[in-house]
């Protein structure tokens, strides 16, 4: 897990881990600016594996060496989880929980000791921030949910995020008008648990349903992309709009985690292998350019090698493009770093093979995009990505413009991406 970063006004941030912390990172950019916060490091952990810990720990000692002076804030899910550890750390300055980091005043008012972090399980709604830009990207990010309800059995982020709370259709909407009026042709819906949309707001409307209206309402958006979904919850009305709505990116990432039904069930999930391979089949049926990327686990708790041999096939079996692997990371509180545990040299040799696997699906995508035609939307010069998320390395340079959507003749595949020119 690595982090980006980005400039704040006189400060920096560094952000580790999902999407939304990306959004996250830029309603931090504002609040913080607005506060009058300067010189400044803010690291924005991830707490997904131990690795994501270490990681930011690490990032924080590097900071502190760069720029001595600095005030360095820690915040993000790790630092809900264990505030104290971070505040222990001689580099740090101020902690802040993941609903305190979205308060400019919590940045620079004085505290009593490091730490200001409440508790999170008792926050009960979602109030959307008017991020009217992203630095430096052309892809904006619009958060819609946040929180889970569910209880994985290997997973910590409930407890670091809260309950699922949705923002109200009215604040989505504005925010992408917001965005489009600014010139960004593409969003991307995030939360921890998307599909969840509405359960907690009046009438109870589906992420479906909102769907349909900001489509509706911001008809003059080119480009609409989802964050991971967790396949179970994909409903009817859900599946209709992207197998018609070709604003709808042809991308979907889900959240299978494994491949085998018994691991699946001890991992408390709520689909079943068959499930997950019917509904990618269903999708790529009546959309044939849809692709599909997955988070998968390897080496979870009890695995045996016959149980992962039926994960690793499922690449093959769901037709995987785009995989994130991990291999099982034990985080304290939760049922699975009580069950039997498999040896740790034998979930990186798992995670290897089905990120070999995975490289390969990817590499014979590509191949196969040779010939066709793209939208592209241009991140930075020569670079962009299809509607499915294929990176994109474009000739002519000098003939391209800055950003938006061009259309694009795929010549060739290479490695991880596609070298493309554009279409006369």
């Amino acid at each position: 897990m690595s982090g980006s970063q980005d400039r704040l006004q006189g400060n920096k941030i560094i952000n580790f881990g999902c999407r939304l912390n990306a959004y996250e990172a830029e309603v931090m950019r504002d609040q913080a600016h607005d506060a009058g916060l300067q010189d400044a490091v803010i690291i924005n952990t991830c707490a997904v594996t131990s690795e994501a810990v270490r990681q930011a720990r690490q990032a924080i000692r590097k900071a502190r060496r760069q720029q001595p002076d600095a005030t360095i804030v820690v915040t993000g899910c790790a630092a809900q989880l264990e505030p104290a550890a971070f505040a222990a750390m001689d580099e740090v300055d101020r902690v802040l929980g993941n609903r305190e980091k979205l308060r400019g005043a919590n940045f620079v008012a004085p505290l009593d000791g490091k730490i200001l972090v409440d508790d999170i399980m008792s926050v009960q709604q979602l109030a959307g921030h008017l991020v009217p830009g992203f630095d430096g990207r052309s892809r904006a990010f619009v958060q819609v949910q946040q929180g889970c309800d569910h209880r994985c059995t290997f997973c910590i982020i409930p407890f670091a995020r809260g309950p699922s709370r949705s923002v109200p259709m009215g604040a989505i909407v504005q925010q992408i008008k917001t965005l489009v009026a600014n010139g960004y042709a593409e969003v991307v819906l995030t939360g921890v648990d998307i599909t969840a949309y509405g359960s907690d707001l009046p009438g109870r409307p589906s992420l479906g349903q909102l769907l349909r209206r900001l489509l509706r309402a911001v008809p003059e958006l080119p480009r609409l992309r989802l964050s991971s979904l967790d396949a179970v919850e994909i409903d009817a009305e859900l599946e209709r709009l992207l197998l018609g709505e070709e604003r709808l990116m042809p991308h979907l990432h889900l959240s299978l985690q494994a491949g085998d039904d018994l691991v699946l069930k001890r991992m408390a999930r709520r689909h079943s292998r068959a499930q997950a391979v019917e509904l990618c089949q269903r999708l790529r049926a009546g959309r044939p350019d849809m692709v599909f990327g997955a988070d998968l686990i390897a080496g979870f708790p009890t695995e045996t090698e016959a149980q992962f041999q039926n994960s690793l096939a499922l690449i093959d079996d769901c037709g995987l493009t785009y995989l994130h692997v991990f291999p099982y990371s034990e985080r304290p509180g939760t049922p699975a770093a009580r069950m039997p545990q498999v040896p740790g040299h034998e979930r990186r040799r798992r995670a290897a093979l089905l990120r070999e696997k995975g490289a390969a699906a990817l590499s014979g995508f590509l191949a196969g995009q040779v010939g066709n035609s793209s939208r592209v939307l241009l991140e930075r010069p020569g670079q962009g990505r299809s509607e499915q998320f294929a990176l994109i390395q474009l000739e002519q340079t000098a003939t391209l413009p800055e950003n938006g959507i061009v259309t694009v003749d795929i010549i060739e595949a290479a490695e991880n991406h596609l070298i493309g020119r554009l279409a006369a």
